[in-house]
């Protein structure tokens, strides 16, 4: 399979290994569902879609949870006491110009994605967020593929359960080793491959994280992740988190006008919003996440990948295509997808 691209990853291996038992229907438990203190972790939600307006979508949300509708701003909704908390649906523009703003909707229209944001939610609410999503397509909701310049995402914010290295780190690695397995798996929709914000992490990351990572502290992670991905345009960005774990290092990198404040989540964004397929769900992408967290949760098993990606890396004939089906060769070996 040597010289196969990522993206194109062979279907013989991937329809018949891991991600044929990537569960569609029911969310799996985190491995570590507890924060330190005992509490459930929460996660934030984020679905970007399009075929609805923002009073279209928001309504939806206050016919199903509840709720009442508060402006905020020209263009933007707020569902406030919902069942589950207050709830955003914004349009999914970063410029703060009203003027601006009107120009970018009036040129590129649907291509400015709605964006329904939750509150944090607790994992026994996530199956509302499915629930939620069948409904929307019910109402007419477009998702990643139904256009060819679509390419919107789903964004994944689950809290940490401690701000320790052995947690932190260990996720880091697992993803650094594991993602090009999860992109091969289930390419990515073209449009996203195409726009910056899923990029890769780099490989000189992958390589650090693979060599030294075991031994790493928050500091090393930080250091290591601002000189080699100072960018929020990762499927996995880390800056959020980690300037809420060391703000004076991320503002002194980035500086303080670039950054947007901390928070104690990892900030996963390589889902996509599949809302108008049947076959899609949000705990099938919640699941790839969970392998993640799984894949940390293993020593040995992080272990044997950060092995073989430096054995891979010594083999100067090898590409980074080449990587994933090492990948899905060890997770099937340990049957990943078993809690």
């Amino acid at each position: 399979m040597k010289g196969i691209a990522a993206d194109v990853f062979s279907t013989e291996t991937s329809q018949s290994g891991v991600s044929a038992r990537i569960d569609r229907r029911d969310f799996w438990p985190l491995p570590k569902a507890y924060r330190a203190d005992g509490v459930l972790r929460a996660t934030g939600i984020e679905i970007e879609f399009a075929g609805l307006s923002v009073a279209e979508a928001a309504a939806l949300v206050a016919r199903r949870w509840g709720g009442r509708l508060q402006a905020d701003g020209a263009r933007d909704l707020i569902v406030c006491d919902t069942c589950l908390g207050d709830v955003r649906v914004e349009l999914d523009t970063a410029l703060g110009a009203d003027g601006a703003e009107r120009l970018l909707v009036d040129t590129l229209g649907e291509l400015v994605p709605v964006e329904i944001v939750t509150p944090p939610l607790q994992p026994g609410d996530l199956p509302q967020v499915d629930a939620l999503i069948v409904a929307m397509r019910e109402a007419g909701a477009r998702g990643t593929r139904d256009a060819l310049a679509f390419g919107f995402g789903v964004h994944l914010n689950p809290e940490v359960a401690e701000a320790s290295a052995g947690h932190i780190v260990s996720i880091a690695r697992a993803f650094a080793l594991i993602e090009d397995w999860l992109r091969a798996a289930d390419p990515i929709d073209l449009a996203r491959r195409i726009l910056p914000f899923v990029t890769p992490w780099p490989r000189a990351l992958v390589d650090r994280l693979a060599a030294e990572g075991a031994h790493w502290g928050i500091d090393d992670l930080a250091a290591a992740y601002l000189k080699l991905s100072p960018t929020r345009n990762r499927s996995l960005d880390l800056l959020p988190l980690l300037e809420h774990l060391r703000p004076d290092m991320v503002r002194a990198t980035l500086g303080a006008d670039k950054t947007k404040g901390g928070r104690p989540t990892f900030h996963y964004r390589l889902a996509e919003a599949r809302i108008d397929e049947s076959d899609w769900s949000l705990a099938y992408e919640w699941n790839r996440w969970c392998l993640v967290e799984r894949v940390a949760a293993r020593p040995d098993l992080l272990d044997d990948l950060a092995e073989a990606w430096a054995a891979h890396r010594a083999a100067f004939t090898t590409t980074r295509g080449d990587w994933a089906p090492a990948v899905e060769a060890r997770l099937f070996e340990a049957r990943i997808w078993d809690a």
